[in-house]
């Protein structure tokens, strides 16, 4: 009877593993689903945006932003995890970080956001520049990325670094996020017009909208065109690197939610096998006390 007592509580303990991972897969799908969300709502201002920059493309000349910086260093900008129980997520990751340390052997410094990165970072001996892992919560807000995008900015457009990779997961489904090292800076007036047309277009009538702007240019402009590109193209590269960050919470989301929904069948499967082994020592021990107990009737039959 021990024995099936035993069997009996590792049933009720892989029950409530399976209850807790049922639950945090529900979590990670409402999350998901936010920061989905949250990708889409800015497709107005980038409709704006992208009228904007087709009227100053042209004053768009020798910015630091178009060009390599002066110095060999490259900054690779690190995006995981904070947390665990999301499979192969960080893993993929990290494993495209030493895949292209061990092909380019360039030199290299590091922004980390989260703790996985920095903590790869720093058993791999690397420099890190900055580390934002407490600067971000679940809700990815702007204002939260301003800081990191200052900072590349900043340290790119002093000449610093030849050039900034981004390294994260891009979400492509709920069930598949590919991991990617994407070139950031410098950054090409064709990539720009490229990034912003592919969102508009995806909501909006481009043709439609785009006529309403015929005519604008014969307008003059305060300040000058050259004074207001140097201003929104900023923005625009602080919104291109706000989707890589929602592209990497969504891949979070989904990654943990497939690793829960893959440990919550697993804890079902291991229960019922349990189940039909603790049926089964059961099913022993009552035999063998039923033929005990027959033994015994017909022992006495004896006397």
């Amino acid at each position: 009877m021990a024995n099936a007592k035993e069997i009996k509580r590792k049933i009720s303990s892989i029950k409530n593993t399976g209850k807790i991972t049922g639950a945090m897969e529900l979590i990670s799908t409402v999350k998901m689903k936010k920061a989905q969300d949250l990708a889409l709502e800015k497709q107005e201002f980038v409709l704006e945006i992208l009228k904007m920059f087709l009227q100053l493309e042209k004053s768009m000349t020798d910015f630091p932003l178009f060009s390599e910086g002066e110095w060999k260093k490259t900054l690779w900008v690190i995006v995981t995890s904070n947390k665990g129980l999301c499979g192969w997520y960080n893993i993929n990751v990290l494993k495209s970080v030493n895949s292209y340390v061990e092909e380019t052997g360039e030199e290299m410094e590091y922004i980390t956001i989260w703790k996985k990165a920095a903590m790869f970072v720093a058993q791999t001996g690397g420099k890190i520049l900055a580390d934002f892992s407490w600067e971000f919560g679940d809700n990815i807000e702007p204002f939260f990325t301003k800081g990191v995008i200052d900072m590349i900015l900043t340290e790119f457009m002093w000449g610093k670094y030849k050039k900034v990779k981004v390294f994260y997961s891009y979400y492509v489904s709920a069930i598949t996020q590919v991991p990617v090292a994407r070139d950031f800076l410098p950054i090409s007036q064709k990539w720009v017009r490229k990034y912003l047309t592919k969102v508009a277009e995806q909501h909006f009538d481009l043709d439609k909208e785009l006529a309403k702007n015929e005519g604008i240019n014969q307008h003059e402009i305060e300040p000058s065109k050259w004074e207001l590109a140097e201003r929104i193209l900023p923005i625009i590269i602080h919104m291109m690197f706000f989707d890589i960050l929602l592209e990497w919470k969504a891949s979070e989301h989904s990654a943990r939610m497939i690793a829960m929904k893959n440990a919550k069948e697993s804890a079902h499967k291991i229960a019922w096998e349990l189940t039909l082994k603790y049926n089964n020592a059961r099913q022993a021990m009552i035999t063998r006390e039923v033929s005990e107990i027959t033994a015994g009737v017909e022992s006495m039959k004896d006397v």
